[in-house]
């Protein structure tokens, strides 16, 4: 329903809101309450004096009666209500809804972003805790010293025999190990918060961490390499965000690629060329002579597409991981083995599209496209070395057409797909999360 055909509705919250019974409100702005009546229901279109009228006895700006909630408000519900399977003529109601309704409609999108960030925390500690080799040794060292402090008191416990002297010994090796592991638990945890603060200078964490958030700083977007008004050296100056010089080598090449495909598919003859047909990045790489790979990473460059963008190497190592709202993307590989990014690898050259739904993300849909293309230069009696690129599109925007949909998981530790046959470990979850 328009903006504008919800004012009847707005009216008649307001009213309630402010304790005037439909007559009593007629009777003050000099109408029938049966004409109010329709007014209310949507039935008569109402401006001018009378509007200005009833939002001044109703104590409300007349545009608060006319433009109703905000957009970015609508969109969260029709985000949320997109995850929870709600069908389409119901997803068609979410202004109505928040125009009636805004204090609840704001708590539902308040829920629905709070659900989002918990799941987007405990994928990312996961991430950690399962991967992250500091993580690793620090887990160690914490364990190695509770091991030393436990056996030093189970000495002073048990043996009744022990002098004084030892037992002061003793006593000052539980005293130093217990302050060890407080400063390593102190340090584990500044180094886990560091992923709510990923956008910080700095972030404590890997290379991998520090080149994440100076793309998302920029919201992986770089318009002044795309039209040549930079270059690499000066996008790179001042970037408080890559701390280390290996952040700094990954993000340089990672640039350099993007100035390289800009250069063969500029974004602006490549959103002339999208115009009002399904996304098809097969025709469009034969239409601008470019490899698939290469037309893939030009559509997530764009940003008005909004979508996720994972490259790999033969290891299973991700090279670059742009993530898209409602497809979890793990940070250190250990992706699903079901995605299509990995089926390519058997079949380089070849494109593969497939719809996936993420396991326990509710009912969002994905089209993924993938495909493995050699990367370098081709050399006597060696493998190429491979690189497979997926796509990741919300089903939305690709004009959707109907299919089956694979059910995959992020990685593993957290999917609740009790009968996989790709599980490597158990998952920490219980069925059904």
């Amino acid at each position: 329903m328009a903006s504008e055909g919800l004012t009847g509705s707005r009216i008649r919250e307001r009213r309630i809101i402010a304790g005037f019974k439909q007559a009593d409100l007629a009777r003050k702005i000099g109408i029938s309450a049966s004409y109010l009546n329709l007014i209310e229901h949507n039935r008569r279109r109402i401006g001018g004096k009378l509007l200005l009228d009833i939002a001044a006895t109703l104590g409300v700006e007349a545009s608060a009666l006319t433009e109703g909630a905000e957009a970015a408000l609508i969109a969260s519900l029709r985000e949320s209500a997109a995850g929870a399977s709600i069908a389409t003529n119901e997803l068609d109601r979410a202004e109505e809804f928040a125009g009636r309704f805004p204090g609840w409609a704001e708590v539902l999108s308040a829920a629905h972003r709070r659900i989002s960030g918990l799941e987007r925390t405990v994928e990312t500690l996961n991430d950690r805790m399962a991967h992250d080799p500091q993580v690793a040794a620090s887990v160690h060292e914490l364990l190695t010293t509770a091991a030393a402090i436990r056996s030093t008191a189970s000495i002073l416990a048990e043996d009744k025999t022990i002098t004084e002297e030892w037992r002061d010994r003793f006593h000052a090796n539980i005293d130093q190990d217990s302050r060890r592991l407080s400063d390593s638990s102190k340090a584990l945890v500044g180094y886990l918060d560091a992923t709510e603060h990923a956008s910080d200078a700095q972030t404590g964490g890997s290379p991998q961490d520090e080149l994440d958030a100076f793309l998302e700083a920029h919201d992986y977007s770089f318009p002044s390499l795309e039209d040549g008004s930079a270059d690499v050296d000066t996008v790179l100056q001042d970037t408080p965000q890559l701390a280390s010089v290996a952040a700094q080598h990954i993000a340089r090449k990672t640039l350099e690629r993007l100035q390289s495909d800009a250069k063969r598919v500029a974004l602006v003859t490549l959103r002339d060329a999208l115009g009002a047909d399904p996304l098809d990045p097969i025709s469009l790489a034969r239409s601008f002579d470019v490899p698939v790979s290469l037309m893939l990473r030009r559509l997530a460059a764009m940003p008005d597409l909004q979508t996720g963008l994972v490259v790999c190497d033969r290891s299973g190592s991700f090279v670059f991981r742009k993530p898209v709202s409602g497809f979890a993307i793990p940070r250190f590989g250990a992706a699903c083995p079901l995605w299509p990014l990995f089926d390519v690898f058997a079949l380089p050259g070849q494109v593969a599209r497939r719809r996936v739904q993420q396991v326990g993300r509710g009912s969002a849909e994905f089209d993924c496209f993938a495909v493995a293309e050699a990367a370098g230069q081709a050399t006597y009696n060696s493998a190429p070395l491979v690189q497979a690129t997926m796509l990741i599109v919300p089903v939305t925007t690709t004009f959707d057409t109907a299919q089956d949909a694979l059910e995959v998981g992020s990685t593993c530790r957290v999917c609740a797909r009790s009968k996989c046959p790709g599980r490597r470990e158990p998952s920490i979850l219980s069925e059904g999360f």
